[in-house]
């Protein structure tokens, strides 16, 4: 039996005992990891770039893709470099440090879908409220509401896990720290208090889902009155990506942190993991950019003035 104070670091799920495998698993890692940077880069870029994309939806989506470079930046690099060097410790603090920050991100980013959710109900539904419900300072408000809301569950959550006793050992099956997997490792009954604000949290989540489901009936109502085939076009296009991302991130961690004990194994719990953690930040540029005509004319626009910049200035070596 082991006790939290002289816990200096934490073991966690290797991939595989293969070297070959684990290369394979670090390249996998690698190339998602570089097309969420590229991704969500091309899309912060662009929008600060295109005065045309100053508004209240893609400030939103500006602020939703730096909080997905934030997340998977905290658990990917982790996740290659033990593949690369064949590693699977993580120091105490480490981990304490991991799970803060995954929790900040994720939280404040459900947050802000929700916050995006009232957007496109206000742009729809109310458009001649839409200046005055959302207007600049409006929306640096509620996105710092999001923000701070993020930080606050994270904070609460992390120094409540990381105050349990111990006693189970310091293995984790996971490929990163994650709050159940510490609370296996917690004394009997000792991870009680910690469930109260995981319930407390979920319900606080619930009643965020229930408000975007309630947006989208209304939204969708709207929609299908608009006479024109062209106007229901532009709405569905600004409403669909979004609803995408927010169907994609809550069935993933809904499935990861509600299903049944019964079905928990530690292959599927990578898997499952794996879905919730890595899969959305990376695709979630995908998601807004394919139906997103502003952006996708607006990343393009860059994209060819940075090629005709560097054509125009070519780099030369001094010999």
């Amino acid at each position: 039996m082991s006790n939290s104070s002289s816990i200096t670091q934490f073991l966690l799920l290797a991939f595989a005992e293969k070297r070959e495998l684990q290369l394979l698993h670090f390249g996998l890692f690698l190339g998602i990891y570089l097309a969420a940077l590229l991704g969500n880069a091309l899309i912060i870029t662009a929008i600060a770039w295109d005065h045309r994309l100053h508004t209240p939806m893609y400030f939103f989506l500006l602020n939703l893709s730096v909080l997905d470079l934030g997340s998977i930046s905290t658990t990917v690099p982790k996740g290659m470099a033990s593949s690369l060097w064949d590693t699977r410790d993580i120091s105490y603090w480490g981990c304490a440090t991991q799970v803060f920050f995954f929790l900040f991100f994720i939280t404040a980013e459900f947050y802000l879908l929700t916050v995006m959710a009232y957007d496109r109900y206000v742009a729809i539904c109310q458009p001649l409220h839409y200046g005055t419900l959302l207007g600049s300072r409006a929306c640096v408000h509620v996105a710092a509401a999001s923000w701070g809301s993020g930080f606050l569950t994270a904070l609460l959550h992390t120094a409540n896990t990381f105050s349990l006793p111990l006693c189970q050992g310091n293995v984790l099956d996971q490929f990163f720290c994650e709050i159940p997997q510490i609370l296996k490792l917690a004394c009997s009954q000792s991870y009680l208090r910690e469930v109260g604000l995981v319930i407390f949290s979920a319900f606080v989540f619930w009643l965020c889902f229930v408000f975007i489901v309630v947006s989208y009936v209304q939204i969708f109502r709207a929609v299908l009155r608009i006479p024109s085939e062209q106007g229901r076009h532009k709405a569905f296009s600004t409403c669909l990506p979004h609803l995408a991302v927010v169907s994609l991130f809550i069935s993933t961690g809904m499935f990861a942190y509600l299903k049944p004990p019964s079905i928990s194994s530690s292959p599927l719990d990578l898997v499952v993991s794996f879905l919730y953690s890595v899969v959305p930040p990376a695709v979630n540029p995908l998601i807004y950019s394919m139906r997103n005509q502003e952006l996708k004319e607006s990343i393009r626009k860059f994209i060819s003035g940075m090629v005709l910049n560097s054509e125009k200035f070519p780099i030369t070596l001094q010999k």
